[in-house]
């Protein structure tokens, strides 16, 4: 099982999750996960330091590439032509550059709870944003997108799995949603960051596989980044699977030099040689997913996500004010990230990162849980 360091030792970390919390804090908002690096990943990252090779990216290597179509297919399902795959830094400038070339300043939608920088980022690069409300068994809502495709929808980025739900969209959902987008010639930008982190019970439906009219009018983009904790190094990859998506594509004013060679470097391991360990870490999440589910502080109701490391949770049922990840904060040490950044109108809810080991875990939902308990009024009667 890979290793997670002691509460200590995380706590030096510089990364956004960590870095900046009082001591003695426990730290579950951003989506990087505690694990130590795939021993295959260090190793090339540490052979690179020792050459000094830190310079630009020369563009897609085909190794890469290789790399990245073996894998889809071995743990995907998912037959990816290696002359289809486009190096962009990170899947939100891909998402973002798409946009633009798609249309300029024009309405872009998204279920809603969703991703923060969707919300924060689309509107300063020119968009208008149509949310998608899901329904409340976290299903997408059919009959609102095909409203909004009659008004006109010019993009429809589709996170599957969906963040914060963790959700898996099936088959018969996705091609659904395909012959709507298809019928009203409207492009499709498939979010897959996070299908390798599908948990038992679960399969990922790749959206380039579920049928034509997700070919034609869809565009895939994913990363090693959230599986292998790599955020930082700066490597994406855009598929597509029609001539007219690969000519879309072509029009992107992305540079190969935006990525980040040790990203470059990093995703060819990942991808080529880190099944072992994101086999055990699969491992560790499910068993995180279940200690939750157990463990849930009283009145706090969720969902149990079918993929990724992230558990949505409802608050409303356990009086603790307009601001639960706040209370949390203060009243047990742990920081959550508030739902109000998914969606302003999720003012119960908070997201809770469980991409760590079963002893943080297990004392974060222990803090957690004393802190409720101790809410004056808690159980009236």
């Amino acid at each position: 099982m890979p290793r997670v360091p002691a509460l200590e030792e995380l706590q030096r970390r510089r990364s956004e999750k960590w870095f900046g919390h009082a001591d003695g804090v426990i730290a579950a908002t951003v989506a990087e996960m505690d694990f130590e690096l795939a021993e295959p990943i260090a190793a090339v990252l540490h052979d690179a330091v020792r050459r000094s090779d830190l310079g630009y990216t020369s563009g897609l290597p085909s190794s890469l590439a290789s790399a990245f179509a073996g894998f889809a297919q071995r743990r995907l399902h998912w037959s990816v032509d290696p002359d289809r795959l486009t190096l962009v830094p990170d899947v939100m400038i891909g998402l973002i550059e798409l946009c633009r070339v798609i249309a300029p300043a024009g309405s872009v939608g998204f279920a809603t709870a969703a991703y923060p920088p969707f919300l924060e980022q689309l509107p300063p690069a020119g968009f208008s944003l149509v949310p998608l409300p899901l329904r409340p068994d976290g299903s997408f809502d059919l009959e609102l997108l095909s409203a909004r495709l009659r008004d006109g929808l010019n993009v429809l980025i589709l996170a599957n799995p969906h963040n914060p739900t963790g959700r898996v969209l099936p088959r018969t959902e996705l091609a659904q949603i395909a012959e709507l987008c298809a019928q009203y010639d409207t492009w499709v930008l498939a979010d897959e960051i996070h299908a390798p982190l599908v948990l038992p019970g679960a399969e990922h439906q790749p959206w380039l596989e579920v049928s034509e009219a997700a070919r034609h009018c869809g565009i895939s983009l994913t990363s090693a980044s959230k599986a292998f904790n790599l955020a930082g190094l700066k490597a994406a990859l855009v598929v597509t699977a029609s001539d007219r998506a690969q000519d879309l594509v072509r029009r992107l004013t992305i540079t190969p030099d935006q990525a980040g060679l040790l990203g470059v470097l990093a995703a060819e391991a990942a991808f080529s040689a880190g099944d072992a360990w994101l086999d055990d870490v699969l491992h560790q999440l499910d068993k995180n997913r279940a200690l939750i589910d157990e463990q849930l502080p009283a009145g706090v109701a969720w969902t149990p996500p079918q993929a990724t490391y992230v558990a949505w949770l409802d608050c409303s049922a356990a009086n603790l004010g307009t601001d639960p990840a706040a209370f949390f904060l203060e009243r047990s040490r742990v920081a959550l990230s508030p739902g109000r950044s998914y969606d302003p109108a999720a003012t119960t809810f908070v997201r809770l990162n469980f991409g760590t080991g079963d002893v943080i875990l297990t004392e974060m939902l222990t803090r957690m849980a004393n802190a409720v308990d101790a809410v004056p009024g808690r159980f009236p009667g």
